[in-house]
């Protein structure tokens, strides 16, 4: 398990320095490329070559302008890359062709699935997936009256056995990348399951044979769960803010995708109706977030980190030891976009006063968000569009470990800011490493909390309280953490920073009580 936790944590570093809609986009377009040459050599997928490239064309073209044109008139910069990657899913959902029929029901399916970013949206964040509210609204409309002429509907080609293995291993690049590999496996296992059991019904009402093995296969080879999943199921604008209302969701999807309902003898809610169900669900649990924050004030807390000090403007409710997504928009964006995620460092009983840090990073190359954040004055307004994450610490009053590298501290200052200030007394030891003694950041505010701290920095820090202590020479490895903390296997282990280090301390960390990481891999 150690040894799993460490490599795990390794390839997220890597995956870390490409940005999510990036290593998706990258993804998507490889599995184009696959479904291109399947066609070519043989038609082994269904589409011929010329209809994957003029559907492709169609939809990139037509949701790239209706981004354009939207993003212009609400002064919000147009990412490319976004409208490529609803492109290419639409690609894989609905069905190609080249008369025109189909390509007007390819373009009115672009053109309502980009709308839908901004008319069905709330402070800022996606109510419906995209790419699944655009497929739905033309297959049903196509199935009615005077529309029944459009030549496309939702066909899910993707669902073919030759395909099966390429969207397995790329999703697997995606969900390591944003940590839904758990989400997306609850997903497709109840999924398949509700469709075997499907499938045994139907085989009993017509007198059949019940093939379970046969069954299973088509259920996982040969249906687009895993297409699903990995690239719609997984999206992080239309998720719950907490893992377990993330499972929530992905539990109903899969079951109304194992077993679509009929509707009125009419239709049934197929896959991309089974997700915008789950995307209600998920706006009921995300209601409480998304508010305006002035900024008030910047100050540097260590000589390469960065405080932001804003007044909440609105009700916002977080755990300590979540994150927000902070929204900052501008002018020419680079492929990493206008959001980021920042640990929040205050209290909720700091509210409406909020806090955040971030590390300068690369100054050489700073990516577009980073400038357009550093230039943010007093005054400014911008926008939380989430609160998310269960970092959070464990009900009752089990000892717990944390450790935390560099700015990685922040979740931990809101946490002991939060139990000093419900006047809350628990067993606490600290571990916190940085490159030298000045690059401990909140350093007050932690001595203040009274929590025992074992320091690791390079050089010895000055006037250390008697609940601070400097490991000298001992070095942060596994053995290093279970000599200065004995009593490890007592504890609930906390551990926020880069991956690397999340991977140097596996095998210790896997004889806690439990783990639970907030690792970072950067912006």
């Amino acid at each position: 398990m150690s040894s799993f936790t460490a490599v795990r944590q390794r390839v997220l570093s890597i995956l870390g320095a490409v940005s999510m809609y990036r290593l998706v986009f990258f993804a998507l377009v490889a599995l184009a490329l696959i479904a291109l040459l399947l066609s070519a050599i043989g038609g082994i997928v269904s589409p011929t070559p010329v209809e994957i490239v003029v559907s492709f064309v169609v939809l990139a073209g037509v949701i790239s302008a209706v981004d354009a044109a939207a993003q212009r008139v609400l002064h919000l910069p147009w990412r490319v890359e976004s409208s490529l990657v609803t492109a290419l899913i639409l690609l894989f959902v609905m069905r190609p062709g080249t008369d025109p029929a189909a390509l007007i029901g390819l373009a009115l399916t672009g053109a309502v699935a980009s709308l839908s970013k901004y008319v069905i949206a709330w402070r800022g964040r996606h109510i419906l997936n995209p790419a699944a509210f655009g497929a739905a609204v033309v297959t049903l409309i196509g199935s009615f009256g005077a529309f029944e002429w459009l030549g496309t509907s939702a066909s899910w080609w993707v669902g073919n056995a030759a395909l099966a293995l390429p969207v397995a291993l790329f999703g697997l690049l995606v969900l390591w990348r944003t940590e839904k590999i758990r989400v997306v496996l609850v997903f497709v296992l109840i999924a398949v399951g509700t469709a075997v059991v499907r499938q045994a019904v139907q085989a009993q009402q017509l007198g059949i044979e019940f093939d379970l093995s046969a069954a299973v296969q088509f259920a996982v080879l040969q249906s687009p769960f895993l297409f699903l999943g990995v690239f719609m199921v997984s999206e992080p604008l239309t998720s719950p803010p907490r893992r377990w209302q993330q499972f929530a969701v992905a539990a109903l999807v899969g079951l109304l995708a194992g077993w679509p309902i009929l509707i009125g003898g009419l239709f049934t809610l197929g896959q991309e109706r089974a997700l915008l169900i789950g995307n209600l669900l998920a706006v009921a649990f995300a209601l409480r977030g998304s508010v305006r924050l002035t900024l008030q004030k910047r100050e540097f807390i260590t000589p390469t980190a960065q405080e932001l000090t804003f007044r909440a403007q609105g009700k916002l409710k977080f755990i300590p030891g979540q994150y927000l997504e902070l929204d900052v928009p501008h002018h020419h964006p680079d492929a990493r976009g206008t959001r980021r995620e920042f640990s929040i460092v205050s209290a909720p009983a700091d509210l409406p006063t909020l806090r955040i840090a971030y590390k300068n990073g690369d100054q050489k190359h700073p990516s577009s968000y980073k400038r357009a954040l550093a230039a943010a004055q007093p005054g400014a307004t911008l926008a939380v569009t989430g609160t998310w994450g269960d970092f959070v610490l464990p009900h009752g009053d089990a000892p717990v470990l944390m450790v935390a590298a560099g700015i990685g501290v922040t979740p931990f200052v809101s946490q002991l800011r939060q139990l000093q200030a419900d006047g809350l007394q628990r067993d606490v030891v600290l571990v916190y490493v940085a490159a030298e003694a000045m690059e401990l950041a909140f350093r007050a505010e932690l001595e203040a909390t009274g929590v025992p701290t074992i320091v690791f920095t390079r050089d010895a820090p000055q006037a250390l309280p008697e609940h601070w202590h400097w490991a000298q020479g001992v070095r942060l490895d596994a053995a290093g953490l279970e000599r200065v903390v004995p009593d490890l296997p007592s504890r609930h282990a906390f551990i926020s920073g880069p991956p690397r280090l999340l991977a140097d301390l596996a095998p210790a960390l896997q004889k806690a009580r439990s783990l639970t990481t907030d690792a970072f891999a950067g912006y």
